[in-house]
């Protein structure tokens, strides 16, 4: 039997110890390409992939984005944004996000490192914080900015099964992504993308179904 903390550690050991550089945009290809290119750099954001140590396993937050949002409303996302001037690092912006979003006290969480850098076709560049949380945490959700806050299992995100993919239409032109069901919420575009790059680099192939 894998302990929690056991497997935090595996996944600490996979993740880069620091947040890759925002200067390396150059070498990215976005998710999707727009019909007119972008002129400016890409606007910096980071997401937190908060892991929670709960007593019947780890579980992985995710948000449902406030439907009166001008962008991206209605959707599943990772908590997390543009970041801030006075953001310190991709760390502190995301675990700053996860705060306003959804009330994580930050002294519940720890960083255990970064994912690569992941670009998008509306031109955010987007470093993805790994944290574990501690399983007294409570996530209240900020009516302004996120409608739902829930979790799912990791060993569910582990399973190659739990993953299908999803078309999209974009001026005429069709886009895939990755799409994960779980229960009533169906997770797809950038966020899908991002957690299947979490499993893919990270967690394949362990087995946690009794951590």
């Amino acid at each position: 039997m894998q302990k929690k903390q056991d497997i935090l550690l595996h996944i600490k050991l996979q993740l880069l110890a620091q947040a890759p550089s925002f200067s390396d945009a150059t070498e990215l290809v976005p998710d999707w390409i727009p019909d007119v290119a972008f002129h400016d750099p890409p606007a910096p954001a980071a997401v937190l992939i908060a892991l929670v140590k709960r007593e019947t396993g780890i579980g992985v937050v995710f948000t449902l984005r406030s439907k009166g949002l001008r962008a991206h409303s209605g959707q599943i996302a990772f908590p997390g944004g543009k970041l801030d001037e006075g953001d310190v690092s991709p760390g502190a912006g995301a675990l700053r996000e996860a705060e306003e979003e959804i009330g994580l006290d930050q002294k519940k969480a720890k960083i255990l490192g970064y994912m690569p850098s992941y670009l998008t076709g509306t031109n955010y560049l987007i470093i993805p914080v790994v944290a574990e949380v501690e399983g007294d945490a409570k996530f209240i959700a900020n009516p302004l900015e996120v409608d739902e806050v829930f979790e799912i299992p990791l060993d569910f995100i582990i399973r190659e099964e739990s993953f299908s993919t999803f078309s999209i239409e974009r001026g005429g032109r069709v886009h895939k992504t990755w799409q994960l069901r779980h229960d009533e919420h169906v997770i797809w575009g950038i966020t899908a993308n991002l957690i299947r790059n979490f499993r893919d680099l990270v967690v394949a192939g362990m087995d946690i179904k009794s951590a």
